[in-house]
C-alpha cells in the first residue's frame, strides 16, 4: 500500500498544475520561403523555451519566434546585442497563414551575422 502511494504521489506530481503555455508547431512556417525584414526592435523575451521579440518592419509589428537562449548564446548572440530600440536584420520562414511572425534562422546586427539553427 505504501509503495502504490508513493508511486501515486511521483507520478501526479509530473502533472502539470497549469494550463501550458500554447506553443506553436514549426509547421505553420513556410520552410520553402525565405523572408528578411529590417526594422528596429521594438520588444525582447530572452527566456527558454525560445526567445522571441517583436520588431517595426513597414508599417507592421512582426512577431519573431527566436533559437532557445543556450544555442543564440553559444553563437555568440547576447541579449545585450538586441536589445529594444536597436535596428537589426532577422532572416527566417514566415507563418503560412499571413500572419506577420517568422521563425528566425539568422540575425544580423551591425553587420555580423549569426546563424540561429
Amino acid at each position: 500500500m505504501r509503495l502504490s502511494l508513493i508511486a501515486a504521489v511521483v507520478l501526479l506530481s509530473l502533472v502539470p498544475t497549469t494550463p501550458a503555455e500554447s506553443h506553436h508547431g514549426w509547421s505553420s512556417y513556410d520552410a520553402a520561403r525565405t523572408l528578411t525584414i529590417e526594422g528596429p526592435l521594438v520588444s525582447l523575451r530572452w527566456a527558454n523555451p525560445h526567445g522571441a521579440a517583436t520588431v517595426r518592419h513597414e508599417g507592421k509589428s512582426w512577431d519573431v519566434i527566436l533559437a532557445p537562449v543556450t544555442r543564440m548564446e553559444a553563437r555568440g548572440l547576447s541579449e545585450a546585442l538586441i536589445k529594444p530600440g536597436r535596428k537589426i536584420t532577422l532572416v527566417g520562414y514566415p507563418r503560412s497563414d499571413g500572419t506577420p511572425e517568422m521563425r528566425i534562422e539568422r540575425v544580423i546586427v551591425e553587420g555580423k551575422t549569426y546563424e540561429l539553427r
